[in-house]
């Protein structure tokens, strides 16, 4: 792929996103009717659709040239099996893709940047179908809520039973469906390492004007079915001999939760501290079992952090970043760390600061929606923010990273 030939071009699509995604889908729709079928119904959730499929587009432009480019890829193909998608749909947004990039482009569309597109996309198919045809899992699991807790009006956790054996690792997420908002996915992180009897945990907070984490939080009931799709992320603990820090904001508690429990499990030989970080007291709705684990292992030590009385909610970062500075050895320590997009950049820039290595502070790439950062917590490109321009609260309810 001529990598500077799809960067220089892609910086003039940027400069019109609004008009060049607008353009994709009515061309995709005019041509292609029937796959309008795969999107979602309602117009909030397709505006949604519109700023994953530039963020992903943008997020794939910029790894160009880079060796994790192919393995997200795969994973992206992978992940696509849900949707039914097969070398039919490739072939058809790979030529709306085109004709939208040619129109939005103008004058700056020439032959060669022309070619350089279509082989780009057919390496971008290729990779996708080739990760797709090589999992083995089904496109995804049916799974039945067996319980369903409400923590105030805006935080639900649904304890799932999966019809057949779901694999996942302690910190991963799962992108989760359900029949009352048809076709409309969205990834949550599962709070619990693997169990015995199979079930698993889902940690979501309610979104203003979000159907489905609406839905999820104060309507389901058990005995309703909700679809599975496959585990994904890689916010998973690696054991090593060096002191670990593990911090959460929101329900970016969830993954967290997961690896302590598995640390309950096989308690570790190092020293483990946890700080949880919360808009108010009130969301600390999993404290009882946090004190239980810290009881239980014996060289984990918890650190709570919420604003002071009568003080806005942005203010518990700072109490974070101060509690952060009080602890020492940060080139020697691994860091995992699980929240909003804009609070693990923040933190993670902090940690750099207090001399945390990069290589050993790991957190999710996962985009959520609404909240003015792609990938990694990175800020927005122009093209991005326009389409998503950012939220203005701290507590992003969807606990990505990853998401």
């Amino acid at each position: 792929m001529d990598v500077r030939i799809l960067k220089s071009s892609f910086a003039v699509v940027e400069r019109r996103a609004e008009h060049a995604v607008k353009y994709f889908y009515s061309h995709l729709f005019w041509h292609h009717p029937g796959i309008r079928e795969l999107f979602p119904a309602s117009p909030a959730d397709m505006e949604r659709q519109r700023d994953r499929l530039f963020a992903a587009l943008t997020h794939v432009v910029g790894r160009l040239g880079d060796e994790s480019l192919l393995p997200y890829l795969h994973d992206l193909g992978r992940d696509h099996r849900k949707f039914l998608a097969g070398p039919e749909h490739y072939a058809a947004l790979g030529a709306s893709l085109l004709a939208a990039l040619a129109r939005t482009c103008g004058e700056a569309w020439t032959p060669t940047v022309e070619k350089a597109w279509a082989e780009a996309y057919q390496v971008i198919a290729d990779a996708m179908m080739a990760g797709a045809a090589a999992c083995e899992d089904p496109p995804w699991w049916d799974a039945e809520i067996v319980r369903h807790l409400q923590y105030g009006r805006d935080i639900g956790v649904l304890t799932l039973r999966p019809h057949a054996p779901f694999p996942h690792l302690p910190g991963q997420y799962a992108s989760v469906s359900c029949a009352r908002v048809p076709r409309t996915w969205r990834t949550y992180s599962i709070g619990n390492a693997p169990r015995p009897d199979g079930t698993l945990d889902l940690h979501v907070s309610r979104i203003e004007g979000g159907r489905l984490s609406t839905a999820l939080v104060r309507e389901v009931r058990p005995g309703e079915v909700l679809r599975l799709g496959a585990a994904g992320g890689r916010l998973t603990f690696r054991r090593t001999d060096r002191p670990v820090t593990l911090i959460a904001a929101g329900t970016g508690w969830a993954p967290i939760r997961a690896m302590v429990e598995e640390l309950a499990g096989r308690p570790p030989d190092q020293d483990v501290r946890l700080f949880v970080v919360a808009r108010d007291a009130a969301h600390l709705y999993d404290r009882p079992l946090i004190d239980e684990y810290a009881a239980a292992i014996g060289r984990l030590g918890v650190t709570y952090i919420t604003p002071a009385p009568g003080l806005h909610r942005d203010q518990a970062t700072g109490r974070l970043a101060t509690a952060l500075g009080h602890r020492a050895m940060w080139p020697e320590q691994d860091v995992y760390l699980s929240g909003p997009p804009p609070f693990v950049e923040q933190t993670v820039q902090v940690l750099k600061e207090l001399g945390a290595l990069p290589g050993r502070i790991f957190h999710d790439p996962v985009p959520a929606a609404g909240t003015g950062h792609g990938p990694g917590g990175r800020p927005l490109g122009f093209g991005e923010w326009f389409l998503a321009r950012p939220d203005p609260h701290w507590h992003d309810p969807s606990g990505r990273a990853p998401r």
